[in-house]
């Protein structure tokens, strides 16, 4: 079974004068010398070298306290999330899984050798407790592909103990620099070994180098990559179940979803439609597990914030084991989405879209009429729909109403966010707009799920004898939200409606 380390460490060029003492600095009352340890890595990469590409790092290693598999994530300049896997000969799946949105068909091979003889000193305070490891490395980096090239270095490595002050690693700096030891050019071994060696940090499929966008076509395409880039970047988050990671993916796809729809002039969409259609199954995958975590987090919070005296019967724990359940299940199914063949050919289908875009004339253009008048299109739209939607009676009509209403506002500021760029101040001034209905709207919805949730909830616990009650109450608190709600989206149409575009 994997865990997960978080490690916060520096890395130091060394020459022949070695470690500097670091006894005094930063709280350290002695230098422990731990001795020599040989490692013996061996770092797994697709040929063309996508983990790299990431700053990603995938090794073997024996040797040491920790011998095993080591899959690194970079967090911050010096931060990186480990995830360990016991020792075997092939890559464990569950590490595998974490680089598949990554890797995809290709093959994970051997890349790089790295053999260290590590002189380990442990740096505490004068209780005896550890504050940081020091190690003074000496490498041999041995090319496993292509031309088997070899480069050898020494380097300083300053790892931050576990749960210690990241304030204590510019302390021990300030003392490493006064002796006159310097900062390494590369942020890891494998780095540094690729580099020596003739590795090609090699770019993700349909990862171009970036220009500055000059077209309208360009501005959209900027957009979709950075849509893309996350949903390839937040897959393994949420595999791991990181807070918020499913949120964010989802929203990454509407975005892209919401830029192929509304960008249509731009791009063909006869090309673009069933791409779109992807999309749209993977966002409504991703909400099966995130709608319930809302809608868990609203109903307790609400039930919670109850008196006592009007909790009659087991509210909290028929609430909590229907989340539980609900969750477990979900981020199962989630997982078995993101390692399908369906999810991973839309992944593709997404470079490919990129590396070579189905452009029309008119993303040929400049950006400013041509961007504005698909921004202007979509925000009439929502205004006809969200006008419809206040006019009918309360009720279930107005809710489905009010709810298309939310989605037409969620796509009218994605496409302002998409011209930002190119537009300005009044993009960024619809979106503003745009986020702030949303989040009416979006209360709006929850009301009306959280309601229908507790009158599920209420006829199990009538079925079991329980005080039904409690249910009563929040439902009726839900529905007075609910009206608040629109009443607030009544007013705002009253003295202002939706902000166009300049």
């Amino acid at each position: 079974m994997a865990d997960t380390k978080r490690e916060i460490e520096r890395k130091y060029e060394s020459d022949d004068s070695g470690l500097p003492d670091l006894t005094g600095a930063g709280g350290v009352a002695a230098v422990l010398d731990k001795g020599l340890v040989d490692l013996d890595a061996t770092y797994y990469d697709t040929a063309d070298e996508r983990l790299a590409a990431d700053s990603l790092t995938l090794r073997r290693r024996t040797g040491g306290s920790d011998a095993g598999w080591h899959l690194k994530f970079p967090v911050a300049p010096g931060v990186r999330d480990e995830i360990r896997a016991p020792l075997s000969d092939t890559v464990p799946e569950e590490i595998a899984a974490l680089v598949r949105s990554r890797v995809r068909d290709a093959e994970l091979v051997p890349l790089v050798r790295l053999r260290s003889a590590r002189d380990v000193r442990h740096l505490v305070d004068a209780e005896g407790i550890l504050l940081a490891e020091a190690s003074l490395d000496t490498v041999t980096a041995e090319r496993l592909t292509g031309k088997r090239r070899s480069a050898q270095w020494t380097e300083i490595e300053v790892e931050l103990a576990d749960g210690g002050d990241p304030a204590l690693l510019d302390r021990l700096e300030k003392r490493l620099r006064r002796s006159g030891v310097r900062p390494a050019d590369t942020p890891s071994k494998l780095a540094r070994a690729l580099e020596l060696t003739g590795g090609r940090r090699g770019r993700r499929r349909g990862k171009a180098t970036p220009r500055p966008p000059v077209t309208a076509g360009d501005h959209v395409l900027a957009y979709l990559r950075a849509q893309r880039d996350t949903l390839v970047e937040l897959d393994p988050a949420v595999r791991r179940g990181l807070p918020d990671s499913v949120h964010r993916m989802r929203v990454a796809t509407r975005r892209a979803r919401s830029t192929l729809r509304t960008f249509g002039t731009l791009l063909d969409r006869t090309v673009t439609d069933p791409v779109g259609a992807e999309l749209k199954w993977l966002a409504a995958e991703l909400g099966v597990d995130r709608d319930q975590e809302v809608l868990a987090d609203r109903l307790t919070t609400a039930l919670e914030a109850l008196p006592p005296a009007l909790v009659t019967g087991p509210v909290l724990e028929r609430l909590t084991a229907w989340a539980e359940a609900r969750h477990s299940g979900a981020h199962a199914h989630l997982t078995g989405v993101l390692d399908s063949r369906r999810y991973l050919t839309l992944l593709d289908t997404l470079d490919a879209l990129l590396a070579d875009p189905p452009l029309r004339e008119a993303a040929g253009k400049k950006p400013q009429k041509a961007l504005t008048k698909a921004v202007r299109k979509d925000e009439k739209k929502l205004t006809a729909v969200l006008e419809h939607a206040l006019e009918l009676p309360p009720g279930e009509e107005r809710d489905l109403a009010l709810h298309e209403a939310r989605k037409k506002a969620k796509r009218t500021r994605y496409a302002a966010e998409a011209v930002t760029e190119a537009l300005g101040t009044p993009a960024r001034s619809l979106t503003r707009s745009m986020k702030t209905l949303t989040t009416l709207l979006g209360d709006h919805q929850d009301s009306v799920m959280a309601r229908r949730t507790l009158r599920e909830l209420s006829a199990v616990a009538d079925a079991a004898g329980e005080s039904t009650f409690t249910y009563g109450l929040l439902y009726g608190r839900e529905e007075a939200r609910a009206a608040a709600t629109e009443a607030e989206l009544s007013r705002r149409r009253t003295e202002s409606g939706p902000r166009a575009t300049g």
